[in-house]
């Protein structure tokens, strides 16, 4: 059996375990708040953004009279040939399940692509490790290439960012977005696909895959690919929320939602200063910036959930932990005074 004093020690160690994942849990439900906070602030402008976008669809010409093809380039379909693929991770663990959840979906993603060639953009670091050990960085985006060089291979990195969730800001996915069109527009790519793990309460979540270019309708949202989370994940998310006092259901934002869904969607004649198609080119990219930002916004919010869960978990399991070792402790204890009684007589009944 073993020491009482070394089992003495292990509980003061699990003991002092417990108290850190006591206190992570309470720090991960304090910044959920927040998040949660954050991406509903979000919502008002992009769907104003949204109203506006289909205002102008039916008073510009964004499609071609006669053979309905779109006149925006972002707007046209063509073949995929070259996908660009965005994989949003956390940048630290302790999450649980998260970030293995978000990998395996993104090789399942690529393996459903075969034909096609494949540039990752991670952001996050677990991301960003993940796929530095299995898929080359492409030439072109190394500091010493000055001229573009061939592919590393059928599937490569082109673009890494690591530290950026943790003070997330709009102008990061404002300028990711605008990359993006850009070598959309060149035809660099022919598809560009965000792969988060979609939050909208704190039991409701899910991994999908976001195809955000080319765009087929204007405030839809294109789902390729998504998997729902397991009874069971949803059982430990909800016991999480209630013991640290986090709402398990998503906040009611129908009137903010009405009052925005209003703007702009009147069926009267708008004047505008500039042509309705030169507005339409210039908020599209706004739209897709959102877009991303949404990603973005949720990814951190479903990340500070999955912490806060595994903390829970590993906050329960230190207490049994500890009772299961001191219940050993009293045992041995028990056993050591018994063995002494034992002596104590069997020395008396000698004499």
């Amino acid at each position: 059996m073993a020491n009482i004093l070394d089992i003495r020690r292990r509980i003061r160690s699990v003991v002092n375990t417990r108290q850190i994942t006591k206190a992570m849990k309470t720090v991960s439900a304090a910044k959920l708040r927040r998040a949660q906070e954050s991406a509903l602030a979000a919502r008002p402008y992009s769907q104003m953004l949204t109203n506006v976008l289909k205002s102008l669809v039916g008073r510009a010409e964004i499609y071609d009279s006669v053979t309905g093809q779109p006149l925006h380039p972002l707007l046209t379909e063509r073949e995929e040939k070259t996908i660009l693929l965005g994989v949003v991770t956390g940048d630290k663990g302790l999450a649980g399940a998260f970030n293995t959840n978000i990998l395996k979906m993104a090789m399942k993603f690529i393996e459903s692509k075969p034909d096609q060639d494949i540039d990752i953009v991670c952001i996050g670091r677990k991301g960003r490790d993940f796929m530095r050990r299995r898929f080359p960085l492409a030439p072109s985006s190394q500091p010493e290439a000055e001229i573009a060089l061939p592919r590393a291979g059928r599937i490569q990195i082109v673009a890494e960012h690591v530290g950026v969730l943790g003070k997330l800001e709009y102008s990061f996915a404002d300028t990711l977005s605008r990359n993006v069109i850009e070598a959309y527009g060149r035809s660099e790519i022919d598809g560009f696909y965000i792969l988060f793990n979609e939050f909208k309460s704190v039991i409701a979540q899910r991994l999908v895959a976001e195809r955000v270019l080319p765009m087929r309708a204007i405030g839809t949202v294109d789902i390729t690919l998504a998997e729902e989370a397991t009874q069971e994940e949803r059982k430990q998310r909800l016991e999480a929320a209630k013991t640290a006092g986090v709402g398990v259901r998503p906040a009611d934002t129908h009137a903010v939602d009405e009052a925005a869904s209003g703007f702009g969607a009147a069926n009267v004649d708008y004047i505008y200063e500039q042509p309705p198609s030169q507005l339409f080119e210039g908020i599209l990219p706004k739209y897709i910036g959102t877009q991303v930002f949404r990603a973005l916004l949720e990814s951190v919010a479903a990340e500070h959930a999955a912490r806060m869960t595994a903390m829970d978990a590993a906050t329960s399991n230190a207490s049994d932990m500890i009772e299961s070792l001191t219940l050993i402790m009293n045992r041995a204890r028990q056993a050591k005074i018994t063995k002494e009684i034992i002596e104590i007589v069997s020395g008396a009944a000698a004499q």
